[in-house]
């Protein structure tokens, strides 16, 4: 009797991209199936932590504990060597961020200054709210769809991590994101029908190769708080920074959405966090941050850390997007059309 390895292939899961240097080409090298060393701690040294071939390597590496790859064998997700990289690559970035965001503040300082001054989506929403068009609007949709298609999953890691009101008060939130038990309420599902109505292809992880570092680091921190045990309080940091955020931008973007006649189907997902987290943000404060620091006041500069990480990481997405979209350019590393 012949056992196969179950592998990705029928799961709706992506096809490996195209390698974007040494780091990643020896990834996808693995996944595929092929033998050999995979690099060590001085080619890590060498790539730019923030760069394509890093944050690349680092996506292929945590999409093992998600959906996979098409024919990539399920036993790959506790590969030793893959595991190995992974943890240089997550070294080399987490310090990056930490050097990025210096100095010592308390969460609620970082709080408070993203409503005194509220953000934009990290520029790129406000700039759609002003000068979108169905194009431009396009391809932030893609950007997006990395991490929007699998909304909140990262998150429900930390749940096992959590106890008391932290724990109750994360699970409410969730619920939400999952749709509070309604398939079609499901907040990744409200984001491929928004895809559909952008005709845009709405498959998990089908504009990978057309997404760039910024938008692909904004996801890694995601899976890398949430993977963690270490990193459960600089994961609820990030959450928060979401939720806050979350409403004034996703207004803008529902108002851009429909100034270029893209329907109401491609608004409801902006118009679905426009009121859910305007009620998330005061229960994570409340419940999820502040039930997390009174169980253990020692986490309180890691809730920082997340927090400035995630605004460090949307900015500078949203800068990279607005950059190429006032020059004219493309925020997408290939057209649309190439990909569809």
């Amino acid at each position: 009797m012949t056992i196969t390895a179950p592998t990705a292939a029928d799961t709706g899961a992506p096809a490996l991209p195209p390698a974007r240097g040494e780091l990643s080409a020896a990834v996808t090298a693995r996944l595929g199936g092929r033998s050999g060393p995979l690099p060590g701690a001085d080619a890590v040294l060498a790539a730019d932590p923030f760069g394509d071939d890093v944050q690349l390597a680092l996506h292929l590496c945590y999409e093992l504990h998600y959906r996979g790859f098409a024919h990539v064998p399920d036993s790959a997700e506790w590969d030793l060597g893959l595991l190995r990289l992974r943890a240089l690559l997550e070294g080399g970035f987490v310090s990056a961020l930490r050097d990025a965001c210096p100095g010592t503040v308390s969460p609620a300082e970082v709080f408070d200054g993203l409503l005194t001054e509220p953000p934009d989506g990290r520029g790129a929403s406000r700039h759609l709210l002003r000068h979108g068009t169905i194009e431009l609007l396009r391809e932030y949709a893609v950007l997006r769809s990395v991490h929007q298609l699998r909304e909140s999953d990262p998150h429900a890691w930390v749940l096992p991590r959590l106890r008391g009101r932290a724990k109750a008060g994360m699970a409410a939130v969730l619920y939400d994101e999952f749709g509070c038990g309604r398939e079609e309420r499901v907040h990744a599902r409200l984001y491929a029908d928004l895809m559909r109505a952008l005709d845009l292809v709405p498959d998990y992880g089908h504009y990978l190769p057309a997404v760039g570092a910024p938008a692909l680091a904004a996801g890694n921190v995601m899976s890398l708080f949430g993977l963690h045990r270490a990193h459960r309080g600089s994961l609820i940091g990030h959450f928060a920074v979401l939720e806050i955020t979350s409403p004034p931008a996703a207004s803008w973007l529902a108002a851009a959405l429909r100034r270029c006649g893209a329907g109401e189907e491609a608004a409801r997902f902006y118009d679905e966090h426009v009121e859910a987290d305007a009620v998330h943000e005061q229960l994570v404060r409340r419940e999820v941050v502040g039930g997390l620091l009174d169980e253990e006041p020692g986490l309180a500069a890691d809730v920082a850390f997340g927090a400035r990480a995630t605004i460090f990481l949307e900015d500078t997405l949203g800068r990279a997007v607005t950059d190429a979209w006032r020059s004219g350019a493309s925020a997408l590393r290939a057209p649309i059309e190439e990909e569809t």
